[in-house]
């Protein structure tokens, strides 16, 4: 729990996002196209899938964050001198996740659908910057006090729900790690 007002905490957050897709792209540099959408493995997803992957969950899930604050930012602004949760152990880590609920954010860009590697880093870039626009400023204690539903979390508040979405990044941006790891030998 805490009870910091001067929003540290979500500063922290989005920075590490930041810092997370930077190292990524950065690690991406000199990959050639045919290397981004090439699959390691029959059924597994090319570097570009597990890009584009990451951009349309945060961008499908985002609008809640977004309707949330709109409806019960009162809430949110009532209770914001009660403790709030600002950490959660990284939930796809935990050897139980159900990581085959996947299927709703089916990469839209594939090998048989491809685009340059410079759209897909626009696009992640964009949206973590609206991420950013909607966190940064606001009382954190007041997010704290702002809640949505997850089927697979349960009732998670705004700042919980920011970060996990980082780990969901990092998950993903592990194996592209993995991938240009294999590929550049």
């Amino acid at each position: 729990m805490n009870t910091n007002k001067k929003g540290e905490t979500v500063d922290q957050y989005l920075d590490l996002m930041d810092a997370q897709r930077e190292a990524v792209i950065k690690k991406l540099g000199g990959i050639t196209e045919e290397q981004l959408w090439q699959r390691p493995a029959p059924g597994e997803w090319s570097i570009g899938e597990i890009l584009n992957h990451t951009v349309l969950l945060i961008r499908s899930t985002f609008p809640f964050v977004r309707l949330a604050w709109r409806w019960f930012r009162w809430a949110g602004e009532l209770f914001g001198n009660k403790p709030y949760r600002t950490h959660i152990d990284d939930p796809y880590r935990k050897h139980n996740f159900p990581h085959w609920f996947s299927f709703p954010w089916k990469p839209k860009y594939t090998p048989g659908n491809p685009v340059p590697l410079s759209l897909l880093l626009d696009e992640m870039r964009q949206l973590h910057s609206d991420v950013r626009d909607f966190y940064q400023g606001k009382h954190e204690a007041a997010l704290g006090h702002v809640y949505l539903f997850d089927p697979l979390f349960g009732f998670i508040n705004l700042i919980v729900t920011l970060r996990i979405g980082i780990y969901h990044d990092q998950l993903h941006y592990d194996d592209v790690f993995k991938q240009i790891t294999t590929i550049k030998g």
